[in-house]
């Protein structure tokens, strides 16, 4: 006998309407099937319990069908048992605050996820299966794990995300290698995947592809590139990045002339990234016709000769070649567009164009010159994104000066978001000694954005920097939260090590009379949780295991 209820399929909007009737009263309203009266509200509690069975099923329920084919199996070896407990007790936290923000002692474990997932996927480990519900979840409420939520996962994510819409964004995403990496020696597999597989598993397949031959990755993309769509040509383009050559820019130079802006646009910008390209040339022309070095500039002391001062003549118009070549017409709002477009050509041309044009300076000896008319805010923005672009270390640290000169960071980072790129061009240590002496000579007030792009742990010198300036503002009576965003990320990015140095700073000091009043119990606390949370990352680390214990990838 076949029963037909309302518990046989999935219905689209049941819980919203369910909770809808909730707030209305089932004086008002009552849930499907079921009449007014004294019985409505013990059938809406019914009705909602049900569906929230079905709410947390990784498969809803629904008529019999043909049962889902297994999950495919996960040959990665398995997690250490003490380190799926761990996984359990990070996935159950709750998101807080961070940072010396936070009141008391305890660490904040959502914070450290992300952490103990890029050391899990260094080792190689696969998630226990019960556990992958959780994860995705996490995943789905915040973008940031993704990408390594998604290579722990493997390729069993995207088995229950084709069965639970809650976890679609994975099958959009791109998993990063992995488990989910794709068959590389098989060509028919190859093949088949990349022209009938979901967005993500093609976008896995070219990255692992790109990452062990650039050439077959390129080739096959260039199969299907003419009915891809706009937003996945962007994203498949942007693939190219990894293993960048001059075999790329024939490719890159058919698609400056795609129908979509945003693709023109990222090919101009790799192939600027080529400073042997025909379009970096092209750039290198147009740039150098408008910067020029004056002999004949007077120098404010008198008697003395003239000095070397650069001079630029930014460009009348913006012709179709250089639009062609990805440089926008249309200046943003309250921008000249005549500084727009020299901005942009500086951008693209190589910077070793730069020694020859000026009478072959060194970087820094250019970098110190005069710019003549106020074009040198624009002239060093530009080669600042240059530098970044073309990852050209000799001009960052040229633009980027001393650490500790007065201006905290050389004439040509105009703020700290270009000193931070500026710095993730160069080596770890190098940029970490660079922070160390920023810190040292300007304090934390500014430190948050460059200590963000130094490697995880910091460098000795780098730790002892902000431990050294959070010991000084305890000191001076401040509370901790003015620096809850640096409190934040010491906890993740400390040295586990440091934890026995920090033992000192856990008593509550003696709080001079101009103090804000407790902050010493505040410091002690947040350094407490500090030193909690360092012992904790140790742990966490141990319980994985050495990077060789795993199959590494």
């Amino acid at each position: 006998m076949t029963r037909t209820s309302a518990v046989d399929a999935p219905v689209t909007g049941v819980w919203e309407g369910l909770v809808t009737t909730a707030l209305l009263g089932t004086d008002r309203r009552t849930p499907p099937g079921t009449v007014p009266g004294p019985d409505a509200p013990a059938a809406l509690l019914d009705a909602a319990a049900v569906e929230t069975v079905r709410r947390r099923a990784g498969l809803r329920p629904a008529r019999a069908a043909r049962r889902p084919q297994p999950a495919p199996e996960d040959q990665r070896p398995p997690l250490p048992a003490a380190a799926a407990r761990r996984l359990v007790m990070l996935l159950a936290d709750r998101p807080g605050g961070s940072g010396g923000g936070r009141r008391g002692t305890a660490p904040d474990l959502m914070e450290l996820l992300p952490q103990w997932l890029a050391a899990a996927n260094t080792r190689g480990f696969a998630p226990p299966p019960q556990v992958l519900p959780a994860l995705l979840d996490a995943a789905r409420g915040r973008t940031d794990l993704r990408p390594a939520a998604l290579e722990f996962a493997g390729t069993r994510a995207l088995w229950l995300a084709r069965l639970n819409p809650d976890w679609r964004f994975a099958l959009r995403s791109a998993p990063g290698g992995g488990a989910g990496r794709p068959p590389l020696d098989n060509d028919g597999r190859t093949s088949e995947l990349w022209q009938e597989g979901l967005f993500a598993e093609r976008v896995a397949l070219l990255s692992a592809l790109r990452s062990h031959e650039p050439a077959a990755a390129r080739e096959l993309l260039a199969t299907t590139w003419a009915t891809e769509r706009a937003e996945d040509r962007l994203m498949f383009l942007d693939s190219l990045r990894t293993g960048l050559g001059p075999d790329d820019e024939p490719f890159l130079e058919q698609a400056l002339d795609d129908r979509s802006r945003n693709v023109r646009a990222t090919a101009a910008e790799l192939l600027s990234a080529l400073p042997g390209s025909a379009l970096a040339a092209r750039m290198a022309v147009r740039a150098v016709a408008c910067v020029a070095i004056d002999h004949t500039r007077a120098t404010p002391a008198a008697g003395m000769p003239p000095t070397p001062t650069i001079v630029v003549e930014a460009p009348h118009e913006c012709d179709a070649g250089m639009e062609r070549d990805g440089v926008v017409a249309k200046a943003p709002a309250g921008r000249g567009e005549r500084s727009w477009w020299f901005g942009q050509l500086v951008e693209a041309a190589p910077l070793a164009t730069w020694s020859r044009r000026l009478g072959g300076r060194s970087p820094r000896e250019i970098v110190a010159l005069p710019v003549a008319d106020d074009w040198q805010g624009e002239l060093h923005a530009a080669w600042c994104r240059a530098a970044v672009r073309q990852g050209d270390a000799e001009w960052s640290r040229a633009l980027l000066g001393e650490p500790s000169a007065p201006e905290a960071g050389g004439p040509g980072a105009a703020s700290l978001a270009e000193r931070a790129k500026l710095l993730g061009t160069l080596a770890a240590v190098e940029r970490a000694e660079w922070v160390a002496g920023f810190i040292a000579a300007h304090g934390l007030s500014e430190a948050f954005q460059l200590l963000g792009v130094c490697a995880v742990p910091w460098a000795p010198p780098l730790g002892r920097a902000v431990v050294d300036a959070l010991n000084i503002a305890r000191d001076a009576g401040s509370y901790p939260w003015s620096f809850s965003g640096v409190m934040g990320l010491a906890e993740r990015c400390l040295d586990p090590s440091e934890a026995g140095r920090l033992d000192a700073l856990l008593a509550v000091p003696d709080e001079p009379e101009d103090a804000s009043p407790g902050a010493g119990g505040y410091w002690a606390e947040a350094f407490q949780r500090l030193v909690t949370t360092l012992r904790l990352r140790a742990a966490m680390i141990e319980e994985l295991g050495p990077p060789e214990s795993g199959v590494t990838r």
